[in-house]
């Protein structure tokens, strides 16, 4: 599994990452069982109740709802009218059967939820640290809905759902279209490609597409029927799949973190009868990821929060975004600001910093602006964006590996020529700073002090979600000054003590946080 030979891993959703087959499974055997037991009273001919093991994985498993439908009444030799998809759930239709089967499967979902298997969370933790694009595909159109019930929306590169299919003109598995137009979206050829399917005819669609090697999960069966249908190997667990071999060594100062919900107890025993200084980041953070950053509006419920909290403690918002942008976004009075990761502060009673050596470099920002400008314009999806200290070049939204690339040489021969700048990376971003000895761990360092915080009476919490607030969480750890939180859906190896999966585990953790605050406040009765 070594990444000279794969560049993506393309995963098939129900059975590989949510625990949906089954639930698949089960819907698929009531709407079939009463579907053939309302025959049956018709009829007066015997039907056989269906097979939620045999049945589902030979005619149904993995392929488009009606797909299935017509797959399992054929084999019976029943043929039905197709329909249309506007059918009612008790039509006697192929369509009128599927939406059927629909409605159980959400109220299904419904009453026992979903989760997803922690191997695969792992394994995709591994393989996104070792360089690899990650996408998911489903034939299913609660595909979203699914991911987001799991809180791993956020998580892939590229997502190919049973919506896309019609929309696209891509025919269900076994044809293999589904994951060829994953891989085209993460700008991949097949050959360098892994697929991950627990599905008969998800492992045939792989074979057909001759992507680099195609991984059966048998995670309750035997692994005969996988093998058989074309897979290279088959696997109970997803971390039964080798490690790379050339991944780069680890950081033996990096730790593995502790949930922050799951220990916010511990969390809250150290913060409680000592001040409370609350850093957090904003993208990632208070606001998920968004393709377009102006889109990355923070809920009415989030700003809510942080001004409660903001009456309760100090709260300051450490941010890559320009101080004056992020201000506007949070909108919440009587915080602190740190912009351009931490090269201007400001915040109440005339608190106001603008790093001093980053203030010399301004006129290396605007040469570096005026050169690179033209070169990301040209480039599909790529996008400028100039903060006072800083020069942001996006390509989220650009969909060719070979115009990253162009990008980075582009970025790297304006910093080679500008002597006075430094890159940086981040989530699908190069920066470009002030070279000079400052970060958000200095930053946070410098509002400690700012603020009239003694180190021996506070207790600082930092929240991020990116690589630049590992140099914040490094300063916490090491000066024992504060506890790192990273907002990550993986547990990966960072210099933060504990994690938070995502946004909602954010404000679920800040809530806690208000509600202790809170009560401490209260007057003893």
């Amino acid at each position: 599994m070594s990444r000279k030979k794969f560049r993506a891993a393309i995963l098939d959703m129900d059975g590989v990452i949510t625990q949906t087959a089954d639930v698949h499974a089960r819907a698929w055997k009531r709407m079939f069982d009463e579907y053939l037991e309302s025959r049956e009273d018709r009829d007066g001919q015997s039907h056989e109740p269906f097979d939620a093991d045999r049945e589902y994985r030979q005619y149904v498993d993995g392929m488009p709802r009606y797909d299935g439908v017509k797959s399992f009444l054929a084999s019976r030799g029943i043929e039905l009218p197709f329909g249309t998809e506007r059918d009612a759930p008790d039509r006697e239709t192929v369509c009128g059967l599927g939406n059927r089967k629909n409605a159980i499967f959400h109220e299904l979902l419904e009453q026992d939820g979903v989760e997803a298997y922690e191997d695969t969370v792992e394994q995709i933790g591994k393989w996104q640290r070792a360089g690899l694009k990650v996408a998911v595909i489903s034939s299913s159109r609660n595909c979203e809905a699914i991911l987001k019930a799991a809180r791993l929306l956020d998580v892939f590169e590229a997502k190919v759902d049973g919506n896309d299919g019609p929309r696209l003109g891509l025919k269900g598995k076994p044809a293999p279209d589904v994951f060829l137009h994953a891989a085209q979206e993460l700008g991949v050829e097949p050959r360098e490609a892994i697929v991950v399917e627990d599905a008969i005819a998800g492992v045939q669609a792989g074979r057909r597409g001759a992507f680099g090697m195609v991984v059966g999960v048998a995670r309750n069966r035997e692994t005969d029927d996988l093998l058989q249908a074309g897979a290279d190997c088959v696997v109970h667990d997803l971390r039964e799949i080798p490690s790379t071999n050339d991944d780069p060594p680890g950081d033996d100062r990096l730790q593995t973190p502790d949930s922050a919900i799951e220990h916010s107890t511990r969390i809250a025993n150290r913060v409680r009868d000592r001040q409370l200084a609350l850093f957090l980041d904003y993208d990632g953070t208070l606001t998920p990821i968004v393709r377009r950053p102006e889109d990355a509006t923070l809920t009415d419920d989030m700003r809510s929060l942080l001004a409660d909290l903001a009456s309760q403690t100090t709260v300051a918002i450490v941010s890559g975004r320009d101080r004056r942008d992020v201000e506007a976004m949070v909108a919440v009075e009587n915080l602190a600001f740190a912009g351009s990761h931490g090269f201007d502060i400001r915040g109440p009673g005339g608190l106001h910093m603008q790093q001093e050596d980053a203030q010399r470099a301004l006129p290396e920002l605007d040469e570096a602006e005026r050169q690179l400008r033209p070169h990301v314009e040209s480039i599909e999806g790529a996008r400028l964006e100039r903060k006072k200290f800083a020069i942001a070049v996006h390509f989220r939204e650009v969909n060719s590996d070979d115009d990253v690339g162009r990008l980075e040489a582009v970025v790297d021969d304006v910093v080679h020529a500008c002597p006075g700048l430094r890159k940086r990376g981040g989530k699908k971003i190069f920066e470009l700073q002030p070279d000079v000895d400052w970060d958000k761990g200095y930053a946070v360092s410098w509002l400690i002090e700012a603020l009239g915080f003694d180190h021996s009476g506070v207790v600082v919490i930092y929240i991020g979600d990116d690589v630049t607030d590992e140099d914040a969480f490094r300063v916490l750890r090491y000066r024992e000054t504060g506890i790192g939180i990273r907002v990550a859906a993986f547990t990966s190896r960072t210099h933060a003590a504990y994690y938070l999966r995502d946004c909602d585990e954010v404000h679920d953790f800040l809530k806690s946080l208000l509600m202790m605050l809170q009560e401490e406040s209260k007057p003893p009765r």
